[in-house]
């Protein structure tokens, strides 16, 4: 959504604010948590994309023949306090790096699911399943 969708959504409920019923009161609360979250992903994108860039920076260097090509990186990530301390923490990140790197290799692979037996009627609990926008389930 964008921010005059969202101040659209608010003026709206301002509105209707001499109507305290618990709906309003929760569209206030979804809109701002949906706000934050918004907010909190640009940071995020705003993170992701210094770090790509200093990364970048880093490898042009090298293949430049920069002296010292890791200087944009350890730049980002000493501003952000993400600098490994001591040979411990070193150890710890190294090791991370291996198991991220296993986890993303085995989701690659995809492997086949194991297709679920449909039932047949009298076998036990059935799936319910709703064939349009018409049709309700049973509660």
């Amino acid at each position: 959504m964008t921010r005059s969708e969202f101040d659209d959504i608010r003026a709206h409920i301002a509105a209707e604010a001499d109507h305290h019923d618990d709906l309003l009161l929760l569209a206030r609360s979804l809109l701002d948590d949906l706000e934050a979250a918004r907010m909190r992903e640009a940071t995020l994108r705003s993170y992701y994309l210094r770090l790509l860039t200093s990364a970048r920076a880093t490898v042009a260097a090298e293949a430049a023949g920069h002296p010292a090509p890791l200087t944009f990186l350890v730049a980002e990530l000493a501003e952000r306090g993400q600098l490994p301390a001591g040979e411990e923490e070193v150890n710890r990140i190294l090791a991370d790096a291996r198991t991220a790197a296993a986890l993303v290799a085995s989701l690659e692979q995809s492997p086949a699911r194991p297709q679920t037996p449909m039932r047949t009627p009298g076998q036990g609990a059935r799936a319910r399943r709703c064939a349009g926008t018409s049709r309700t389930l049973p509660r």
